[in-house]
């Protein structure tokens, strides 16, 4: 791997911030900007706007499930088409730039398509071409394996390819350019009073986002975390300062806070009931289902009764299918009597530090809960965030009023503590 010779800067930039010609022309200005300050910066794109659900959607005009190497190959092609936009409007203005895939910055991922994991990446290039004094454009969300098959990194795959990148490179920080001013207390069109962060931990933005915040992938502050690369999460359409990530600062080690409320509707409620009580049952299931590449997001399993017990997990709508091609497996070996699939289900969840040991958090958002006649199905905690199941059609309600229980309208005084 090879370092940069000098400090670099990772931006990312969302569908939604290079959605159209005008926006990608806007990006551009902005990147000669900040080219005044800071000479060697790296560009990662999503694809424009709604491309990929355009392409999935093509796919499935043609096909029952597309999945695997062609569905890769297709859904890599949106971000070679932003890459190249914004290279020609970098060069317009006189900035010297040069856009890249992943095959020739050399991105290489296992071979999980749809949801690969990057393993290595050759900076040789990239820094080669920054040596020249180029911005260089890599096609976000995309990887090559040692076989040389396209892989995509899954939704929301470009910020784990800039954090990735950030981390190779040795780089000062990893903007993460988006349509929010930074990482908020709830989603903004959900929640008009949802209060700006100036910091967080990266612990409280990976909970945040493996709960549903969109405003950064988990896997993304994972990595930004392991090789510790501070993260700015900020508008892509102003300079204003947005939130950091970063390491916890000693000053709040013993406070707990709820950061954050977020919720998520596209899941799936999976209930086996009947399971024999004895050892190796859930081991199978939970086995077969990461071979199937299903990934799961909570798991509750209920006390047996007469030697049988009940196994609850979620997982996104997108593995339903997969998930039923289990479902008559286990049934025909014992390992469960029914198998119950819900769709209609959302999570709603709050997170900050140490909720789990803080007395009180709990029971106050299962009380607003109920004050709202919402009625919880499933309940999962850890020590940094407190999730309930709740049906679909409660959950945009249920985020406004657990949100004010938290974050009252009058109290301004709730800025991240490190201010």
């Amino acid at each position: 791997m090879t370092r940069a010779s000098s400090a670099v800067v990772v931006q990312k930039y969302g569908g939604s911030s290079v959605a159209t010609p005008e926006r990608i022309s806007a990006i551009a200005e902005r990147i000669a900007r900040s080219q005044k300050f800071q000479p060697r910066i790296v560009v990662v794109l999503s694809a424009m706007g709604t491309t990929t659900d355009e392409l999935v959607s093509l796919a499935h005009s043609v096909a029952k499930s597309p999945s695997g190497r062609e569905m890769d190959l297709l859904l890599a092609t949106g971000e070679q088409v932003s890459v190249s936009v914004l290279g020609l409007a970098l060069q317009d203005r006189g900035i010297p730039a040069i856009s890249l895939t992943a095959t020739q910055c050399g991105i290489r991922t296992d071979d999980a398509y749809n949801i690969a994991r990057i393993e290595s990446i050759d900076t040789k290039r990239i820094v080669e071409e920054l040596d020249r004094g180029r911005v260089v454009i890599v096609a976000g969300f995309q990887g090559l394996t040692r076989d040389h098959e396209v892989t995509t990194l899954g939704r929301g795959g470009s910020d784990i390819t800039g954090a990735a990148l950030a981390a190779a490179l040795g780089a000062s920080s990893c903007d993460i350019c988006t349509d929010v001013d930074g990482v908020l207390s709830a989603d903004p069109n959900k929640v008009p009073n949802a209060t700006q962060w100036s910091e967080i931990s990266y612990e409280e933005a990976i909970e945040m986002a493996s709960s549903g915040a969109k405003v950064l992938h988990p896997r993304a502050a994972e990595v930004c975390m392991a090789y510790d690369v501070p993260i700015h999460v900020r508008s892509s359409f102003h300079d204003l300062e947005g939130t950091w990530i970063r390491g916890e600062s000693d000053m709040v080690m013993e406070q707990a806070e709820v950061v954050g409320v977020s919720s998520e509707k596209r899941i799936a409620k999976v209930t086996l009931t009947d399971v024999p009580d004895r050892p190796g049952i859930a081991a199978q299931v939970f086995q077969e289902l990461a071979e199937a590449n299903i990934c799961v997001r909570l798991i509750i399993q209920g006390a047996s009764t007469e030697k049988v017990g009940r196994i609850t997990f979620v997982v996104d709508d997108e593995y339903v299918s997969a998930v039923r091609g289990l479902l008559a497996h286990w049934k025909k070996d014992g390992l469960a009597r029914e198998a119950l699939i819900d769709t209609d289900v959302s999570k709603i969840s709050i997170v900050g530090s140490r909720l789990a040991s803080t007395p009180g958090l709990a029971g106050r958002m299962f009380a607003v809960l109920a004050r709202e006649g919402i009625n919880i199905d499933c309940i999962s905690s850890s020590e940094m965030k407190i999730a309930c199941v709740i049906s679909e059609q409660y959950v945009d309600r249920a985020v406004q009023a657990v949100h004010d229980e938290f974050f009252p309208s009058n109290d301004l005084t709730k800025q991240n503590v490190s201010n």
